[in-house]
């Protein structure tokens, strides 16, 4: 599994250059751990991604496949998905620089219905 290309690897295993990019390859493990998806299915689609986004940062073509194999799968609805991303990407903007994000930092919700 670690052997993925684009993971950089050193002695002690995976290295992140970001804490979110260590959260995005955890989420995908944790669902390949709990049965969500095998690992093989995982490469394929995260192949797919790759090919289909190349110039997407590689752990963000890691969240948009972990996203895409949890809809297909129906893990996710896709109305939920999409007010997800909205939300974190309306608390983003709302979050003064160097402060954490937080999911809920946003103006008004959005609903995909």
């Amino acid at each position: 599994m670690l052997q993925s290309p684009g993971i950089a690897i050193d002695d002690d295993g995976p290295v992140f250059a970001e804490p979110w990019e260590a959260k995005a390859f955890a989420m995908a493990v944790t669902c390949h751990e709990r049965g969500l998806f095998d690992w093989p299915a995982w490469a394929n689609a995260l192949g797919a991604t790759i090919q289909a986004e190349p110039d997407l940062p590689y752990y963000k073509q890691w969240l948009a496949t972990l996203e895409r194999l949890l809809a297909d799968i129906g893990t996710i609805p896709e109305a939920e998905r999409l007010d997800r991303v909205d939300a974190w990407d309306r608390a983003a903007k709302a979050t003064p620089h160097g402060e954490p994000i937080v999911l809920g930092r946003d103006l008004e919700p959005h609903h995909h219905d």
